[in-house]
């Protein structure tokens, strides 16, 4: 994967994407939202925010910028943001999210829906939502990981070769995602019905108080 590939691929999805990948993906976008349970006045990153399926999903109280590689799909959610009047949303950028140009602690939560996979390297991603989220912040990360199933394991390593024409590695791990002392994973769940896509969710730093009686009950 290369951010050219990213470009081509999303560029030939932007028109189509909203009809083909909006029910779909609807779960995990509306999961997303409960895990991060937003409060007023919270700044949010969304990474990959495409053509801004998710933003009417945020609280009117809320602060949300959204960054892409792709000007096709921001075209789209900026048409979205216009349509519907979403007020919430302060800006949406063109952006390469293994390098974000904002400022170290500047959001206080940062979820990432469907992009892990798309990324040329996931850790660097990882790496720049926790530099920008603000310690004890919120990290959410939604995205398809290699099935257990060793017949659709096999198939999905089949696909890897066709990466750059899907836009996509059909065969990434849940276990290439980090997870450190400093970096815990609070809860992995099903984002969908099936399970093919799961939710992901850090505390970015030592967990507070509230957190760690959570994890122990």
């Amino acid at each position: 994967m290369d951010l050219e590939s990213i470009r081509s691929s999303y560029r030939r999805y932007a028109k189509h994407y909203d009809r083909i990948f909006g029910p779909v993906f609807a779960p995990g976008r509306k999961l997303a939202m409960q895990v991060l349970d937003i409060e007023g006045g919270q700044r949010v990153l969304e990474v990959g925010v495409g053509t801004g399926l998710s933003l009417p999903f945020y609280p009117e109280d809320s602060r949300v910028v959204g960054i892409d590689v792709s000007p096709e799909m921001l075209a789209k959610a900026r048409e979205r943001v216009e349509n519907q009047g979403l007020d919430q949303v302060e800006a949406l950028l063109e952006m390469d999210a293994e390098a974000l140009t904002f400022e170290d602690s500047s959001f206080d939560a940062v979820v990432a829906m469907y992009v892990a996979s798309v990324v040329p390297n996931p850790d660097k991603l990882v790496d720049e939502m926790r530099r920008v989220c603000r310690p004890g912040g919120d990290i959410v990360i939604i995205n398809h990981f290699a099935s257990r199933n060793p017949l659709l394991r096999g198939l999905e390593k089949g696909l890897r070769p066709l990466s750059r024409m899907l836009g996509f590695r059909p065969d990434m791990d849940l276990d290439s995602l980090p997870e450190m002392e400093d970096f815990r994973r609070l809860d992995v769940r099903n984002a969908n019905i099936f399970g093919y896509w799961k939710l992901v969710h850090y505390c970015n730093g030592p967990l507070s108080e509230e957190q760690a009686t959570a994890e122990v009950a």
